[in-house]
């Protein structure tokens, strides 16, 4: 647990204290994962043992489905079934995964139909919000199971994330997503600029990144733009940033990553982050609406100066990720979004584009609006969801054999470093650092991986693209120490110096809601959150006027409701605080 963490849990703690079980009925129902619970590492009753660092085992070979997010960026193919990572599970647990697999773009919309007719798979992995599910009664209150989870309980107890799973309590006083779990915040999207131009054109970016804003950004890529219309790499007409993340393929029509850092440095919420588009304020002891704030214009005036200015491409928030990517590429573009597992794809990309050793990169922390705060400050992230329907197909003794199987899947450090590095001895190895003198982990000669920044050659062979490992549906969350073991010094570097130069916000108060209200408040936020969404990309690409259409977009959501949706909301708060 990081320094900043700890003293924003510290800040926190007369309010938890104050809150105590974050319900309705808060003095009648246990808080998530109690210390009880927590203790069981197995049951006779149910006929099968399993405890905390045993590998999961079945006596005979069972199937459970599963959805799967397939990334077009690293496709599924058939040798992740009859030689990667599905296989190698299944060695392992004698536990074969049906697996339904859909894009990633268009995940989310397919399950919600499944689970919604009835028909879903067992488990549902990689899911952000579960509460669209919770109410129909389609997935199982996975808090009422966690006792026969040894290894998820483990983790709760060592890193201490009872008030984090707090956060992703319903109304019941239960939670339904079995979430992935951090030991500390992690700030997964920043930017990546060609550090050659930029120093070429009189910028040294490690000098300026500690306390820059978006305002010195602009300025320094108009600087650089300058410099490169100067040498003919470019004309005035065209736009030398233009970003993934953010469009048709991955934005999911509201800005995407980019909306969502720079948002939260301006304190409201955008993009990816958007969620209720509610914000707590803990002077007023009160929840209130962040899209129409006076730091919301300011952050939207902000996006779009980069857009009006001629520097951030319109298309970054219409256009497929390939696209983004290839324009970096061929030079078309000098700055982009990057991520850890991404970082390696780019490089190969500039090899092929620019050519190798003609080009030199920065992961740069990404500046600041009004606030010194990451996008990032929760360690709960997306999860795993199970279907009513494996209880019912099952009965509850398989049922439990089952949650163990998923215990040991996504929480184990066993199965942690297999879904992300392959089986040691065949893609890795550990190897003595000569620079700390530490065992790490190392892939063995022939093998390279995007997913895990680690370099090869044409001839290496890709294990996340050749068998599914280092894959999203995976490995999310755990410990600090597996989390980053595959961090190359660029990123290690990068992680260094976000942590001295940012700070992480402290968590919002829980907010629960009966079944009923929670229906009426999704309602109401499917409009809001439409309305916020269509207004701010519009807003940002210059297709309707901040100034002047302003008031439009207040009165639409007015018309959309958004006071009674503020109240509702802190009724609700006020309710679950008692």
């Amino acid at each position: 647990m990081t320094k900043k963490f700890r003293k924003s849990v510290c800040a926190l703690l007369s309010m938890v204290m104050i809150m105590g079980v974050c319900s309705c009925n808060a003095t009648d129902k246990k808080p998530a994962n109690s210390g009880e619970d927590s203790k069981i590492v197995s049951d006779e009753a149910v006929g099968y043992t399993f405890g905390l660092n045993e590998t999961f085992k079945s006596d005979e070979p069972v199937n459970y489905s599963m959805y799967f997010s397939d990334a077009s960026w690293y496709p599924m193919v058939d040798t992740w079934k009859t030689e990667g990572v599905f296989q190698k599970i299944k060695e392992k647990t004698n536990v074969s995964l049906d697996v339904t697999s859909y894009d990633s773009g268009d995940y989310t919309n397919k399950i919600t139909l499944e689970i919604n007719s009835g028909n879903s798979a067992f488990i549902i992995p990689k899911v952000y919000d579960e509460s669209p599910f919770v109410d129909g009664g389609a997935v199982v209150a996975v808090s009422d199971w966690v006792k026969y989870m040894p290894h998820y309980n483990d983790f709760v107890k060592k890193y201490e994330m009872e008030n984090d799973l707090n956060t992703i309590i319903k109304s019941d006083g239960k939670y339904y997503r079995l979430p992935g779990m951090h030991e500390s915040p992690s700030q997964e999207y920043t930017l990546l600029i060609r550090d050659d131009i930029f120093k070429d054109a009189g910028f040294d970016v490690s000098t300026l990144e500690k306390d820059w804003t978006w305002d010195k950004l602009y300025d320094v890529l108009v600087g650089v733009k300058k410099y490169m219309v100067e040498k003919d790499m470019c004309s005035e007409s065209d736009y030398i940033w233009s970003d993934l993340w953010c469009g048709s393929e991955t934005g999911q029509g509201n800005g995407g990553y980019l909306a969502n850092i720079m948002g939260a440095s301006y304190g409201v919420k955008s993009g990816w982050g958007i969620g209720n588009a509610l914000r707590y304020d803990s002077k007023k002891d009160e929840w209130y609406f962040t899209s129409t704030t006076p730091e919301y214009k300011e952050f939207v005036t902000m996006l779009n100066k980069f857009v009006s200015g001629g520097i951030l491409d319109p298309e970054t928030f219409t256009q497929d990720d390939t696209t983004a990517s290839n324009k970096f590429y061929n030079g078309q573009t000098v700055i982009i979004g990057v991520n850890k597992s991404q970082y390696v794809t780019w490089l190969s990309g500039l090899d092929t584009g620019i050519g190798a050793g003609k080009y030199s990169t920065y992961v740069c922390t990404y500046p600041k609006g009004n606030n010194n705060y990451t996008a990032e400050n929760t360690r709960l992230e997306n999860g795993v969801m199970i279907s009513k329907n494996a209880l019912t197909k099952l009965g509850e003794k398989d049922f439990i054999k089952m949650l163990r199987f998923v215990d040991w899947l996504w929480y184990s450090d066993e199965a942690y470093t297999l879904t992300k590095w392959g089986p040691e001895g065949e893609t890795w190895k550990y190897e003595k650092d000569s620079e700390s003198g530490t065992e790490i982990k190392k892939l063995l000669p022939g093998f390279k991986c995007g997913g895990l920044g680690v370099t090869g050659t044409d001839d290496d062979k890709d294990i996340r693209l050749e068998w599914g490992y280092a894959g999203g549906n995976f490995f999310y969350g755990h410990s600090v120490a597996l989390r980053d073991d595959n961090l190359i010094p660029v990123f290690q570097n990068y992680s260094k110096r976000i942590n001295e130069y940012r700070e992480f916000r402290p968590l919002d108060p829980t907010v629960s809601m009966d079944p009923d209200l929670q229906e009426q408040f999704d309602i109401m936020k499917t409009s809001i959150i439409d309305t916020v969404n269509t207004y701010t990309l519009n807003f940002i690409t210059g297709k309707k006027d901040i100034k002047d259409d302003w008031k439009d977009y207040e009165a639409a959501l007015k018309n959309a409701n958004v006071d009674s949706y503020v109240d509702m909301y802190n009724n609700a708060y006020k309710n679950t605080s008692k």
